[in-house]
């Protein structure tokens, strides 16, 4: 697995930065459903019900990791392959490596 950047490049401007806000209030809104489920666990509330809770917790963090993924696709991605060579290559082996991830 390749190293992870802590940081983009000097100069580069991630793509999601025109909706940061919105990504934000998204993971916000996962934020508080996780909260809501530790409640209903603590609370001894009825499985069925936590576990709807869950897969909207998770829906949520999927539309953020899409959101992400497709920036970084047409963002980053797309920058790196009109450069060419090898920042392309790694470009595309970080987007495999997100996706397989993903959907791993």
């Amino acid at each position: 697995m390749g190293e992870q950047q802590e940081h983009a490049p000097e100069g580069h401007e991630h793509g999601y930065i025109g909706h940061k806000e919105d990504l934000l209030k998204r993971l916000r809104r996962a934020e508080g459903q996780v909260r809501g489920v530790h409640r209903m666990v603590e609370e001894d509330k009825y499985c069925i019900d936590i576990l709807t809770q869950v897969s909207a917790a998770t829906k949520a963090l999927e539309r953020v990791a899409l959101s992400l993924l497709d920036d970084h696709l047409r963002h980053c991605v797309a920058s790196a392959a009109e450069e060419g060579g090898e920042v392309a290559q790694e470009k595309l082996r970080e987007a495999t490596q997100a996706i397989s991830r993903f959907v791993g």
